[in-house]
């Protein structure tokens, strides 16, 4: 059918749907258990608010399924995507995906600890770091005790690794 012969208030409209975290084409998506169940929680509250969803007015109705229907569309794809990581089987003598960190800055001696973990559940103010960051790519396969040197704009920052668990 011609598109002269559809009213205006038929078009269906695009929702604009937040991306999720950045993850390469063809990166595994790994994942701790935690992230997972963090991902499948995510799941259930749209589900939830889809089942909930009781607006009176037709339209906005229509849109806000539509957008519901968007982000569960690149959730389930997230989640059909995932390769949970048994932490407990990684080894627990050099850094690998989960691992939790504790480092300590060289320059100024400040200790911080940090956990290597899905591009979804990663969250600075937490202590998690993807493992697609600088920090978790220098660290990844290093062993207590080593040092690892993470290039910024201009400076390296050295970090010596405390302990790994």
């Amino acid at each position: 059918m011609s598109r002269g012969f559809v009213k205006e208030d038929d078009q269906e409209d695009v929702p604009m749907v937040p991306p999720r975290a950045y993850l390469p084409e063809g990166v595994t998506n790994f994942v701790t258990q935690n992230g997972m169940n963090q991902l499948l929680a995510e799941k259930q509250l749209l589900i939830n608010e889809k089942n909930n969803l009781n607006n009176s007015n037709e339209n906005e109705k229509r849109l806000a399924l539509n957008l519901i229907n968007a982000k569960l569309e690149l959730l389930n794809s997230r989640i059909d995507e995932a390769k949970v990581i048994v932490l407990n089987d990684q080894p627990q003598n050099e850094i690998k995906f989960g691992a939790v960190v504790t480092l300590r800055i060289v320059v100024s001696d400040k200790i911080q600890t940090i956990q290597i973990v899905g591009v979804d559940e990663a969250d600075i103010s937490k202590g998690k770091v993807s493992f697609l960051s600088p920090l978790a790519r220098v660290l990844i396969n290093k062993k207590k005790g080593d040092e690892v040197i993470l290039k910024q704009a201009g400076k390296d920052m050295v970090f010596e690794i405390i302990n790994i668990s």
